[in-house]
């Protein structure tokens, strides 16, 4: 994880200089800066209309009382792609970009979601008993049993 923090910090902004750079060197400096904002500016537009339609997936999930695991996935990935718009450079525009495409979020929803589900436990807990008024306050009748997770398994 350290290295690829490094990587991230340091190596990819000499590669994205050095294709900058060279990009520059092809085409000219105001082509190679015009070309930088107006990727920026169309993929920030696509990262707020993504990023919206990831939003109202989220909040449809919970009204129908589903986890939204899948939708937090995208929200990662639409995250993800500002943060790469945000810094200059072809690679990182062309990360971002290819983390808005629907069928990579959806590469990347099915990734995540297998290797997490093998480390996460999930309980649900409900209540459909009665609410009964004690003391002027609402108190739901039930008891309560606290479970381990890890009860049973060998330590």
């Amino acid at each position: 994880m350290f290295l690829l923090i490094v990587s991230l910090v340091v190596v990819l902004p000499l590669i994205e200089l050095y294709v900058i750079v060279q990009v520059g060197q092809e085409v000219g400096l105001l082509p190679t800066v015009a070309s930088l904002i107006a990727i920026s500016a169309v993929g920030t537009s696509l990262v707020k209309r993504e990023g919206m339609r990831v939003y109202k997936d989220f909040t449809s999930a919970i009204q129908r009382g589903e986890e939204p695991s899948t939708q937090i996935v995208h929200g990662v990935c639409v995250l993800a792609a500002g943060v790469f718009l945000f810094a200059p450079g072809f690679i990182s525009d062309a990360l971002a970009i290819t983390l808005l495409l629907p069928p990579t979020r959806a590469l990347a929803t099915r990734l995540v979601l297998r290797r997490s589900r093998s480390k996460i436990t999930v309980i649900r807990a409900t209540h459909s008993g009665p609410i009964v008024e004690t003391r002027g306050t609402l108190a739901s009748s039930f008891d309560v049993i606290d479970v381990d997770p890890h009860e049973g398994e060998n330590k």
